[in-house]
């Protein structure tokens, strides 16, 4: 069974929280991507739209929205996520993971577009 860290930012008061999530309630994310939006009364979050932003997954590998899939692969980055030069025109392969969520990810970011949990 899958188990989430979601962690809701709200745009509004630039506040955030974590929930933890599994079983039943969590798999309503599992085979969405980053840009989809998810209803949070299926996660027993309330009436609720979340917009998927983001993630990792256990070992800390960040997911990247150009990469498709659940995999992890190495790609050339010169920009985040996932990686952050130091100089102009610094360029690096790093290894990251897909768009997609899977059993692996562990946390899942995600944004407030549509109503309110209060914080």
């Amino acid at each position: 069974m899958p188990k989430f860290k979601l962690v809701i930012s709200n745009p509004k008061t630039g506040k955030a929280k974590t929930f933890e999530v599994e079983g039943e309630k969590a798999v309503p994310l599992l085979g969405r991507r980053i840009g989809e939006v998810v209803d949070g009364s299926v996660m027993g979050l309330g009436n609720v739209k979340l917009l998927i932003t983001g993630g990792s997954d256990k070992d800390g590998i960040p997911m990247r929205p150009d990469v498709r899939g659940g995999v992890k692969k190495y790609v050339l980055l010169s920009g985040g996520p996932g990686f952050h030069p130091r100089k102009k025109g610094l360029r690096v392969r790093k290894l990251v993971r897909g768009n997609t969520i899977t059993e692996d990810i562990l946390q899942v970011n995600l944004k407030i577009v549509e109503g309110d949990l209060g914080f």
